[in-house]
């Protein structure tokens, strides 16, 4: 894995713009990293790279953003297990033709697909955060 260095929630949006570059159609990327750390701000800028312009907030009480079919935002803080995501029709996303982005994405483990791609986030300072990848 990779390491980089972010000064600023800008520049967390600008290397995750550069980021989303290397990703196709079905890719599951899960966002790891404690509350606060910037996996919102990361999902933003991976929204700009695959040229969505909506305002990307994080899902906590939908589960699931859907950004036209090319971008699946999740937040599974608020489940317990992996039956649960089945139930609410949130792994039928996992195969289709977008991005599937996944914060909590350790609360859903028992159903995730094989060959998901990892994107950890840790906040060193106020302002600075280290995005392994």
């Amino acid at each position: 894995m990779a390491v980089y260095l972010s000064h600023s929630a800008q520049q967390t949006i600008d290397f995750a713009r550069e980021y989303a570059k290397t990703l196709n159609a079905g890719d599951v990327v899960l966002l790891n990293g404690d509350m606060g750390a910037g996996k919102t701000v990361f999902a933003k800028g991976v929204a700009l790279g695959l040229d969505i312009q909506d305002e990307v907030l994080s899902p906590t009480y939908a589960y699931m953003n859907d950004y036209y079919g090319k971008l699946y935002h999740y937040d599974c803080y608020r489940l317990a297990n992996g039956a649960q995501a089945e139930g609410l029709g949130l792994c039928d996303y996992f195969y289709g033709g977008g991005v599937c982005l996944i914060e909590w994405a350790e609360n859903i483990a028992e159903v995730l697909p094989e060959n998901c791609k990892t994107v950890n986030i840790k906040k060193i300072s106020a302002d600075t955060r280290e995005i392994e990848y």
